[in-house]
Formats: structure tokens, C-alpha cells, sequence
């Protein structure tokens, strides 16, 4: 039989384990918080349970692990950079960023990605397996001892779709937003997706007040088709629908990536049909400078183009912002150095 994942479960879970153990619930809390707000693994060292309960404990569960694989550390802006090893010896990576309201995080929530889209490094091997709510939770804790730094923002967008990992996403939110754990607040957690629109319906109904960010890099459904994939199974209208219901539902303010590709989707005709499929919708734009890849043979637009995309843009009345590059230095965008791992070493 399998053993439990025990960094895996909510406090509610773990309340039902003690339950059917014979124990007072009470135990799952001091499980919970020293797993979750305490950072620790080794079940043995937590002297507040018996050792019998203890001893029972090694039989049914396992405390699931990763290792710091590599660290690197961004001469510019001290951005750190990890790789982290999982048990299996597949390879994920975190970025740390440093800003003037405090540290946040990007993590990935699976190994690889099945989304296919053209300008992104994580895609390019597909997608090996899902992240446990363990893995998501340990990049976090693991980064935060070794910095020796409190993360106050967390954003889901290294390797991986979060919404194909639906549920282990969500039981990752509310373990690391639980007050007995590490009280992270909703409203400080970015969850990023291609755009899978049943999915988006799904987190809307969940009403966690979350930042929704939506990667849409073009307004026409052809040529979104021509750099991700997802577009041929959800039109722009369909992922517009999608996003104002979210935006309804949660009252949050949607964000959308738009990764700018010198002339596929910065010209004019571009810029009035983006301002013209949002207009009215509360939400705000992050444009993206092209991180060129090997694989994709298209261009990084100029400084003053990106500018002047960013001033037409703003005429429709929409906030919007150009992101600014963190750790450029040390491939810190998403998948970039994994992958240039992975392959060197053949994992």
C-alpha cells in the first residue's frame, strides 16, 4: 500500500487521519504548523507527539522531499535562481525577486508543460507530471531557509499549466494561505494560465480572492493559434466571455501577459484590437519583452517600440505596465535554465 503523502494534506485531512488513529485532532495542528510554519520534515523530531504515535506514523505516511539541485544568483538585481532535484531526479525551478514590499516567489506546478506555446523555453520537452501540493509548497520553504527571507508574494508561473494541475494547485493555496501554516494571503498569490476556459469557470466558482493572470499575447484568434496551441480549442471570445464571469464573480482585477513579438503583435492593428476586446473589463496589462529561445526564430521589439505599443494602449483607458526584467543575467525566465540544464545532462 501506499504510503500518505503527509506534506501533502490540508489540516482538515490531517484531522481525519488522527480521528481514525484513535487520536485527539489536536495532534493535526501541531503536525500542520510544523510541517507548514515551521518548515520542518523529520516527523521523528516533533517530541510533542508520543513516540508511539510516532512510531505509528512512520508505517502510513511519507514526508515528501526536494533538494536544492543548483543556485544561481543574479549580479544585477540579486534575483536568485534555484533548480530544485525532486526524488524522481526530474529537474523544476523558482526564481526569487526582491522588491520594495518584500520577496516573492515563481514557482512551477509541474514538471515540463503540455501547452505547447512557441516563445516559451518550459514547453519544449512536454510535460513529464503534475507537482504535488508537497513540491509546489517545499520550493517555497526551501528558498526561504536558504535566503533566510519571509516570501510575502507568491506567483504560479514557472514550468507548468497550474490549471491542468487543477486540483493539486488549489489544495496548494489553501495549505500555504492557512493561518495554523504560512498565512499567506490570498490577495498575495498570482495564479497565471494559457487560458483553459472550462477551468477558469471552475476558479471562478471557487471565489478565492486571487489574482487571475492570463497569458493572451495576441487579439486574433489565427495568429494566437500560430504561438500557442491552446487557442485552437478556445477562441478569444470564448476566453474573454471566461475572464469578465471571473472578473464578475470574484471582483478581482484580471491580469493579461502579452508578451510583445516584433511585428506578429505589436503593430497598430493589433493594439486597436486588443483596446477594443477589453474595453470595459477591469483589468490590467503586463507587457513582456520577447525573451528570445533557440526555438523560436522571432525578435525582441526595440525599447522605443515597446513604448510606444505602451501609449497607444493606454488611450483606451486600461492600466498597463511594461515588466520589469529581473535576474536577465542568469536566465531567469521561465524554463530557460532548466531546459539548458536538462539537456547538458541528459535528464
Amino acid at each position: 500500500m501506499d504510503k500518505i503523502e503527509i506534506n501533502s494534506l490540508s489540516l482538515d485531512e490531517l484531522k481525519e487521519m488522527m480521528v481514525e488513529l484513535g487520536e485527539k485532532s489536536y495532534r493535526a495542528e501541531q503536525i500542520f504548523t510544523y510541517i507548514h510554519r515551521n518548515r520542518n520534515t523529520d516527523i521523528d523530531e516533533l517530541h510533542q507527539l508520543p513516540k508511539n504515535l510516532r512510531d505509528r506514523l512512520k508505517d502510513i505516511i511519507r514526508v515528501r522531499k526536494i533538494d536544492i539541485y543548483k543556485k544561481y544568483v543574479s549580479k544585477i538585481d540579486n534575483t536568485s535562481k534555484y533548480l530544485f532535484l525532486l526524488e524522481d531526479m526530474n529537474i523544476i525551478e523558482s526564481v526569487v525577486m526582491e522588491y520594495k514590499h518584500g520577496f516573492s516567489i515563481c514557482i512551477s506546478t509541474q514538471v515540463g508543460c503540455k501547452m505547447g506555446c512557441s516563445f516559451c523555453a518550459s514547453t519544449k520537452e512536454g510535460l513529464i507530471r503534475n507537482l504535488t501540493p508537497a513540491e509546489m509548497l517545499n520550493q517555497i520553504y526551501l528558498a526561504e531557509k536558504d535566503l533566510n527571507i519571509k516570501i510575502s508574494n507568491i506567483v504560479l508561473m514557472g514550468s507548468g499549466e497550474p490549471l491542468d494541475n487543477y486540483e493539486n494547485t488549489l489544495k496548494f493555496i489553501e495549505i500555504i494561505n492557512h493561518p495554523k501554516g504560512h498565512n499567506i494571503s490570498l490577495r498575495n498569490i498570482t495564479l497565471s494560465t494559457c487560458g483553459i476556459v472550462p477551468r477558469i469557470y471552475d476558479l471562478a466558482e471557487e471565489n478565492l480572492p486571487i489574482t487571475l493572470s492570463i497569458s493572451l499575447h495576441s487579439p486574433f484568434d489565427e495568429d494566437r493559434k500560430k504561438i500557442m496551441p491552446i487557442a485552437r480549442r478556445y477562441s478569444i471570445d470564448e476566453l474573454i466571455e471566461a475572464c469578465r464571469y471571473y472578473g464578475n464573480k470574484t471582483k478581482r482585477r484580471i491580469t493579461f501577459e502579452y508578451t510583445l513579438i516584433e511585428n506578429v503583435n505589436d503593430r497598430d492593428i493589433d493594439i486597436l484590437e486588443l483596446g477594443r476586446i477589453l474595453k470595459g473589463m477591469k483589468c490590467h496589462i503586463n507587457l513582456i519583452p520577447l525573451n528570445p529561445i533557440r526555438e523560436f526564430n522571432e525578435d525582441r521589439p526595440s525599447g522605443k517600440n515597446i513604448e510606444r505599443v505602451q501609449r497607444e494602449l493606454k488611450k483606451f483607458d486600461i492600466s498597463i505596465t511594461i515588466r520589469r526584467e529581473m535576474g536577465g543575467d542568469i536566465s531567469a525566465s521561465c524554463g530557460q535554465l532548466r531546459r539548458s540544464v536538462t539537456q547538458e545532462n541528459n535528464y
